[in-house]
C-alpha cells in the first residue's frame, strides 16, 4: 500500500507541474493572466480612441501583447497618428507603442 501510494503521490505531482507549466508565459506566447491582461488593455485603447473626437471615426486597428500595443490601420494625416499614439500612451498598462498607421 505505501507504494502505491508513493506512486500516487508522484502522478498527483507531475499533474499539478504540467498544469502549472502549460499557463506559463514565454517570449513568444502569453501566459493565462497576461491574455487576459493584453485583453483588457486593448479594450481600454479602443475605447480611449473612440472618445476621442479625432480618431472615434478612423479605422484603427488594435492588437496587444505583453503591454505592448501595436496600431494600423489608415489615418488622414500624420498629426493624427502622432495624436492616436498619445492616447494610446495615457492607458494605463500600455508599456510601449508600436505606430503602424498609414497615412493616405
Amino acid at each position: 500500500m505505501s507504494k502505491l501510494n508513493l506512486i500516487t503521490r508522484f502522478l498527483l505531482s507531475l499533474i499539478v507541474l504540467i498544469s502549472v507549466a502549460g499557463c506559463a508565459g514565454s517570449k513568444v506566447t502569453e501566459s493565462t493572466g497576461e491574455y487576459f491582461d493584453d485583453s483588457m488593455i486593448t479594450t481600454k485603447v479602443k475605447a480611449a480612441i473612440l472618445g476621442d473626437s479625432r480618431l472615434k471615426l478612423l479605422d484603427i486597428t488594435v492588437t496587444t501583447f505583453k503591454g505592448a500595443v501595436q496600431l494600423s490601420g489608415f489615418v488622414n494625416s500624420s498629426d493624427v497618428a502622432t495624436r492616436a499614439v498619445q492616447v494610446v500612451r495615457t492607458v494605463k498598462g500600455v508599456r510601449v507603442v508600436n505606430n503602424s498607421l498609414v497615412i493616405k
